[in-house]
């Protein structure tokens, strides 16, 4: 097993691929992958949906059930601070879930993000790092981020 920061690199890459097939076939939103893992192992993987619902980090919260607390999330794109629904939003999930960490790799300038869920993460106590293979992020976000 690799340094925290090797590892890092290797699941956001991993979760960087999720997403990569269901750019273009999300609706409105954007094509996320969401990876979870515990000290390098993968618990849980997920893309957003198609159509763009659900979200990669629901089901990939789902999947990972309570092996969450405590592990690390990858998400390709800042996760939503609030739901166009009215619902929970994945960081809300996050939170609730335990996650200890969430590795970021691009900022989301939409409404239902724009900081607001790096906010929300943070206020619950979950330590956040952003940046991460931003520039291959990005690049699936050409048509989404402004």
């Amino acid at each position: 097993m690799g340094s925290g920061a090797e590892i890092d690199l290797e699941m956001m890459r991993r979760a960087i691929a999720l997403a990569r097939p269901r750019v273009g076939r999300t609706g409105a939103n954007p094509a996320v992958g969401c990876v979870i893992a515990s000290e390098g192992a993968v618990l849980a993987q997920a893309a957003t949906a198609e159509g763009g619902r659900p979200h990669a980090e629901e089901q990939a919260l789902h999947a990972a059930g309570d092996a969450a607390c405590g592990a690390v999330a990858y998400v390709t794109l800042e996760p939503c601070g609030e739901r166009r629904s009215g619902g929970p939003s994945c960081s809300e999930r996050l939170a609730e879930a335990g996650v200890a960490r969430v590795v970021v790799a691009c900022a989301d300038a939409s409404p239902y993000a724009a900081g607001r869920g790096l906010e929300r993460l943070r206020a619950a106590g979950v330590e956040v790092e952003i940046g991460v293979l931003e520039a291959d992020a990005a690049a699936l976000y050409r048509e989404y981020l402004p």
